[in-house]
């Protein structure tokens, strides 16, 4: 005997790039988006009964739509509250909305023809995951946002030494080492609610000004205080561990962003391993005179934790 015990569907990859034009200048976002929905869609699965199938091609064609009309298209993060809210509201038997969207780097030029021309200057990606849950008479969200792939790199200012010793124990200890990772990070806000008689008209209850609701979850400036606060951290610290650096990041991350319930981050180490040049009569192992060295993707070390507000 079995049953459906839950369902999930949806469209997943859809890329879009919109451009905002104003009489002074444009503004350019690219973002993937993902977007799947649960509710009372069992029979499609279990009964191979269509009529409850909203297609994942109309999911597609309305995230475009919002695309385009939508006054929160260049923050992703009400650009998703806006999408899970339309579709929610659109259609009864849906009951909830789970949308994913990384945001790919363009970063203005500047001088003569800045005001429309851009640069993509990183792999870096901003991310928004949001969950969003209809009730009776509000949406209850549970969001989160951050960013991956920021390759970071500082050729002093870390160590690693007095870890545990014994008969697996083959690496040395440093005093100072090349400390690189490609930055995972994650904050999350106090889950909210969303009244539903707001959404008249297809109209979301966000703020439109930029700098609108300071010390909120609307603040717009705490993605680049959470960018801005890890680099200089990193840059900083006099690295006994990467697990001691990431706490720190953390915490003063906390510190500055009241909103904020919690702060996760995953530090994978990209090793750079002095060259043995003995063979040569040169001195290249110890950490004063490395200067050589060879970048190993794998293994790798793997340094994760979540710190939160208590």
């Amino acid at each position: 005997m079995s049953y459906l015990s839950s369902a999930r569907y949806g469209k997943d990859k859809i890329r879009l790039f919109r451009v905002v034009r104003t009489p002074t200048e444009h503004q350019v976002v690219e973002y993937t988006v993902r977007l799947l929905v649960e509710g009372q869609i069992e029979v499609s699965y279990t009964k191979a009964d269509n009529s409850v199938v909203v297609a994942t091609d109309s999911m597609k064609n309305i995230t475009y739509a919002l695309a385009k009309t939508s006054p929160h298209i260049l923050i992703p993060e009400r650009f998703a509250l806006h999408l899970g809210s339309h579709v929610l509201a659109k259609y009864d038997h849906l009951s909830s909305a789970h949308i994913d969207i990384q945001q790919f780097k363009w970063t203005r030029l500047t001088g003569p023809g800045g005001q429309h021309s851009f640069v993509r200057d990183g792999d870096e990606k901003r991310t928004v995951h949001l969950d969003l849950v209809k009730k009776p008479n509000e949406f209850e969200a549970t969001m989160s946002a951050g960013l991956k792939d920021l390759l970071v790199l500082k050729s002093s200012g870390s160590a690693f030494e007095k870890f545990v010793r014994d008969e697996y124990t083959t690496l040395v200890e440093v005093s100072d080492r090349i400390f690189s990772t490609a930055v995972e990070m994650d904050y999350t806000y106090p889950v909210f609610t969303i009244p539903i008689e707001s959404l008249a008209d297809d109209y979301f209850p966000a703020p439109t000004n930029s700098d609108a609701a300071p010390a909120t979850m609307w603040d717009v400036r705490i993605p680049q205080i959470a960018k801005s606060t890890t680099l200089a951290v990193f840059a900083e610290d006099e690295s006994a561990s990467v697990q001691a650096t990431l706490y720190i990041m953390a915490q003063k991350i906390l510190e500055q962003c009241p909103p904020l319930k919690s702060i996760s981050y995953a530090l994978p180490n990209k090793h750079y391993v002095p060259v043995d040049m003995d063979y040569l009569g040169l001195e290249n192992k110890k950490p004063a005179n490395a200067e050589v060295f060879l970048p190993l993707d794998a293994p790798s070390g793997l340094i994760t934790a979540t710190v939160s507000r208590k």
